[in-house]
């Protein structure tokens, strides 16, 4: 079956559904607050999928496009922010999609970018990634872990599927945890009873990874929900102030950053 994309042009470019394999994969909550949002407000959790740029979390909050209008011209979607232009162009061939990203910006102009998807997702889904992979967990993840966070540590490392003991393949029950990972991959697949999910990045010369959200009822305060996101990133941290050298993406010469998305119901793990 093909897979089919929806987005919200008007209310900062929004996903609001991608079917493939079948079966709806975005998760959505009520929040009608979501359509009255401005630049510079807090974030509004309505699911879907948000592109978050350039900083996941930080300032401004999950980014500056997810609370701008985009505009829509023949099959490209754009969007201008202060400092830079983001545009993406969606196309669906068969059992694939691909999504063409174009950021324009100063050159050395340093950012994050995620493609925030909150999954509808059951205990029993998992995530498959190359096993041994680099995987940086934060600071939330402190509770859930045998030994002590390290004093003003933005985040510790350590290796797929269960970095310092902790594991993160398996989404598993509510158990009021919340736990933010950031795995140095630029491919995973979601396998969830039957269904698949493959997402994948391609680009030159920039970091690119897969930021993983936990949320099994413990976020946020004081009245916590499930949500479950797997977020293809350029880029290897989700506050972009918390950025060393080679984990933001950074505008060449050129003044253009390039990258696409690849997403399939088709996954080569088994």
């Amino acid at each position: 079956m093909r897979v089919e994309i929806v987005t919200d042009p008007d209310h900062g470019g929004r996903w609001t559904s991608l079917k493939a394999g079948g079966r709806e994969w975005l998760w959505h909550r009520d929040a009608p607050e979501r359509d009255r949002v401005l630049p510079g407000d807090a974030f509004v959790d309505a699911g879907g999928l948000e592109e978050c740029l350039p900083t996941v979390r930080g300032t401004p909050d999950h980014g500056d496009t997810w609370s701008r209008p985009w505009s829509v011209v023949q099959d490209t979607e754009r969007v201008d922010c202060e400092r830079f232009t983001l545009t993406r162009a969606i196309r669906t061939t068969g059992r694939d999609a691909e999504i063409d990203y174009t950021l324009g910006a100063d050159p050395g102009f340093r950012f994050v970018w995620a493609a925030h998807a909150l999954l509808d997702l059951s205990e029993h889904a998992t995530l498959h990634a190359p096993r041994g992979t680099p995987t940086r967990l934060f600071p939330e993840a402190a509770p859930s872990l045998s030994e002590p966070w390290p004093a003003d540590a933005p985040w510790m490392e350590g290796s797929w599927p269960a970095p310092r003991g902790l594991a993160l393949d398996r989404f598993g029950p509510d158990d009021g945890t919340a736990v933010g990972a950031v795995v140095g991959t630029a491919h995973c697949c979601v396998h969830d009873g039957p269904d698949r999910l493959a997402l994948a990045l391609e680009t030159d010369g920039q970091p690119t990874s897969i930021a993983l959200w936990r949320n099994l009822g413990g976020f946020p305060a004081p009245a916590p929900y499930r949500s479950t996101g797997v977020e293809p990133m350029l880029g290897r941290v989700f506050d972009l102030a918390d950025a060393r050298d080679g984990d933001a993406a950074c505008v060449p010469a050129t003044g253009e950053v390039r990258w696409r998305l690849t997403l399939t119901a088709r996954c080569p793990c088994p």
